[in-house]
C-alpha cells in the first residue's frame, strides 16, 4: 500500500520549509518500518522506489515545481530510472534521504536521490522525469522558466550523460 500517512507528514513538515533553488538538495529523514521489508528483513527494493517519493514530492514543493504544475494543469511522469543498491537497510533503521535535480535537456529533467546510513550510501537512483500537458511532453525550457529559473541547465555529470546515451540505444518496444 502507498504510504499516504507518511507522505502527508512530509508535506505538512515541509510546507513552511525554506524554498530551494531548482538545483537545491532536499534532505529528509525516514525509518524502515516492518511493512517496508521483504522476506530477508530488509527494505524491499520496490518499496525503496516508493519511499523515494517521500523526498521527491517535497523537493518539487520547495523548488516551486508543485505550484507551477497545479497552476498550468500540468502533470509529472517518470520516463526512466536506474538504481544502484549497495547496503542493506534493516527494519527500524533510520536513514537520510537526499533528493536533487542534476540538470535537464530539451525534454527531460534528471533527478538523483540517495539513501544514507551515516556516512555510507545504501542506494542511489537516477530518474528521468517529464512534465506533461494534454499535448504530451512540455519542453523543459518552458518548465524552468515557469518556475522562475532563468539560467541554463547545469552541465550534466558524465555518468548521467552516459546513461542517457545508453538509453538511446536500448530498443523500444522491447522484443516480445
Amino acid at each position: 500500500m502507498y504510504p499516504f500517512i507518511r507522505m502527508t507528514k512530509e508535506l505538512i513538515k515541509n510546507a513552511r520549509a525554506e524554498p530551494l533553488p531548482v538545483t537545491g538538495t532536499h534532505i529528509s529523514h525516514h525509518r524502515c518500518w516492518p511493512w517496508d521489508i521483504d522476506l530477508w528483513r530488509e527494505l524491499n527494493n520496490g518499496r525503496t522506489l516508493t519511499l523515494y517519493d517521500l523526498g521527491r514530492i517535497p523537493l518539487a514543493g520547495r523548488t516551486g515545481l508543485s505550484r507551477m504544475l497545479l497552476k498550468n494543469r500540468w502533470g509529472l511522469t517518470m520516463a526512466g530510472a536506474s538504481v544502484r543498491y549497495r547496503k542493506r537497510i534493516r527494519t527500524f533503521t533510520r536513514l537520510e534521504m537526499r533528493s536533487r535535480v542534476v540538470g535537464w535537456d530539451d525534454r527531460f529533467i534528471y533527478l538523483e536521490q540517495s539513501m544514507w546510513l551515516g556516512e555510507d550510501c545504501a542506494n542511489q537512483i537516477l530518474y528521468r522525469s517529464a512534465v506533461t500537458d494534454h499535448n504530451g511532453i512540455v519542453p523543459t525550457a518552458r518548465v524552468v522558466e515557469a518556475i522562475g529559473h532563468d539560467g541554463p541547465s547545469p552541465t550534466l555529470p558524465s555518468w548521467v550523460q552516459a546513461w542517457i546515451d545508453a538509453e538511446t540505444q536500448r530498443p523500444w518496444p522491447p522484443e516480445a
